[in-house]
């Protein structure tokens, strides 16, 4: 069943199914197996991505944690990663509080992965706004759509979007496909699902204060977070993991 072959919303409704467990096991694989990927690109991620579990509770890290720095690996609670989810790691962040303030972090920065024909399913945010980068690999398509006057999904209204300091419009769930190197602006208002072409891309986000506890709203009732079968020990902790294990 892929991408090319269904509409966005019939292909979500046809892989969402009941809550399934990811193993912990699947998980770090998918840590080494990113990791080697982004270094292809000659990106290296911060030390502290490499810190071992019992390392990251030490109290020097707890800025870390505070701001949900680090890995993040979802498959949004229902065990088909290969078919929706998403890599990502938060290199840097502030803090939502802090948001209004002269002295403050009022930025975030992310490098994902979105694998070949792999989707993230339609959500927009409250708050954020965000650029998405095509860093590299294959080429990253997002479709869009304009948020109606409740924040629900306008069908019908046409999409203006910002790649890199030029306006495109497209009609509502057009796909905008960037190649490596471009880049779009999302505000709150886009409501937007993504997936790799040709290949893996590998993703850069920059945007204001980055809050996935309670800035996702999705078009179908699913989780932001992986829920874990617990098979082996973790080679890192997700930031979805801080609350339990730090």
């Amino acid at each position: 069943m892929g991408l090319s072959r269904l509409p966005l919303h019939s292909y979500v409704s046809a892989i969402i199914t009941g809550e399934a467990l990811m193993k912990r096991s699947r998980i770090n694989d998918i840590l080494r197996e990113s990791d080697a990927f982004i270094r292809s690109f000659g990106y290296t991620l911060p030390p502290f991505a490499y810190l071992s579990p019992d390392a990251l509770k030490a109290s020097g890290h707890a800025e870390i944690k505070a701001r949900r720095m680090g890995w993040d690996i979802t498959d949004y609670g229902k065990e088909d990663f290969d078919d929706m989810g998403l890599f990502l790691f938060t290199t840097r962040n502030g803090l939502s509080a802090d948001l209004g303030k002269k002295s403050a972090m009022l930025y975030a920065e992310k490098i994902m992965i979105s694998r070949d024909r792999q989707l993230s399913p339609m959500h927009r945010h409250d708050l954020k706004v965000e650029d998405i980068i095509n860093r590299g690999g294959g080429t990253l398509v997002i479709e869009l759509f304009m948020a109606d006057a409740e924040g629900g999904i306008d069908r019908d209204a046409e999409v203006s979007v910002m790649v890199d300091g030029v306006i495109r419009t497209l009609p509502a769930g057009g796909h905008l496909k960037l190649v490596p190197g471009e880049s779009v602006t999302l505000y709150p208002n886009n409501w937007h699902a993504f997936w790799g072409e040709n290949g893996d891309v590998l993703i850069g986000e920059v945007s204001t204060v980055n809050d996935d506890l309670t800035d996702n709203i999705f078009d179908q009732p699913i989780g932001r977070f992986s829920n874990v079968e617990e098979d082996e020990a973790p080679l890192h902790l997700l930031v979805s993991d801080y609350d339990t294990y730090v």
